[in-house]
């Protein structure tokens, strides 16, 4: 039977009785309607008796544990979050332009290259329109226009249409792309010798900036797909997790911009000391962010 709702008094005595120490009931409150106890929950989660276990969860609280600690470690976990999210952008803006130039210089008679059976996997070709260039792609403005202006093109050309794929799509587009030296000459762009590694590089930094952009944990932040050995600089037990991300993260980063990169390592580190600070309790029990 599903639980019922229940008021901010209801799920403040609720976290007494498991333990959890509240020392201001006034801020506490003020605190559950603007977070929600859902959510805080995930960052409560590190101070509970059975942690990291997920089944048989008894709620129960380690001695000493405060719902500030809980609160200090959500306000670190949306800092990280709006931080890689500056970085992960540029990597983003990057590897689509390294694409576009590319290509379409190679490729300099056809301006819609990314359907043409020569460059990508005909059924990828076959399919584009009606997976990528949809009709609620075509409102957007530049598009739009460029159809209005050009109303004999089916597509407009690459450095348009590619400028507005979501992340996921252009990186589908690579995968597709038919010549092998095409992909090796993009993946060489930011320093790495195999495909498959860029590829898993590309995929781990996706996979971050969408639990950035949806609003999920990063600090207990588990990849579905292990990191590639490759150039950066992590260790087997990072290969899931936030640790060996942010490696790769940065190592991209670095390719770009060997000073960004350095300022993003430096600005994560300060975050993190700030909040051991503030939750000491905290640093044993989340990934400790000072060995990036």
């Amino acid at each position: 039977m599903a639980k019922s709702a229940t008021t901010i008094d209801q799920q403040l005595d609720l976290l007494k009785s498991r333990g959890l120490t509240v020392n201001d009931p006034d801020k506490a409150r003020e605190i559950l309607l603007d977070i929600g106890y859902y959510r805080l929950g995930f960052y409560l989660f590190p101070f509970e008796k059975s942690y990291p276990a997920l089944r048989n969860r008894t709620h129960e609280y380690v001695e000493g544990a405060s719902l500030e600690d809980a609160v200090n470690l959500y306000y670190f976990d949306f800092d990280l979050r709006l931080l890689l999210m500056r970085y992960l952008n540029r990597i983003e803006i990057a590897f689509r332009t390294s694409l576009i130039y590319h290509l379409s210089n190679k490729y300099n008679t056809n301006p819609v290259w990314f359907v043409s059976p020569v460059v990508v996997n005909r059924p990828y070709a076959r399919e584009f329109e009606r997976k990528v260039y949809t009709s609620d792609f075509k409102r957007n403005p530049v598009i739009h226009r460029h159809h209005q202006n050009n109303p004999n093109d089916r597509f407009a050309p690459a450095w348009k249409t590619l400028e507005f794929m979501t992340f996921g799509a252009v990186m589908k587009l690579y995968e597709q792309l038919k010549e092998r030296d095409d992909k090796i000459f993009v993946a060489h762009e930011f320093g790495i010798r195999q495909v498959v590694t860029f590829e898993s590089y590309m995929h781990t930094i996706r996979q971050v900036r969408n639990a950035c952009a949806h609003g999920l944990l990063l600090y207990d932040l588990r990849l579905p797909q292990a990191i590639r050995r490759g150039p950066a600089a992590y260790n087997s037990a990072e290969r899931n997790n936030i640790i060996g991300a942010i490696r790769v993260i940065s190592y991209i980063m670095g390719t770009i911009s060997a000073n960004r990169a350095n300022d993003m390592i430096k600005q994560i580190k300060s975050l993190f000391e700030d909040l051991c600070n503030a939750s000491p309790n905290l640093k044993p029990l989340i990934p400790d962010f000072s060995l990036i």
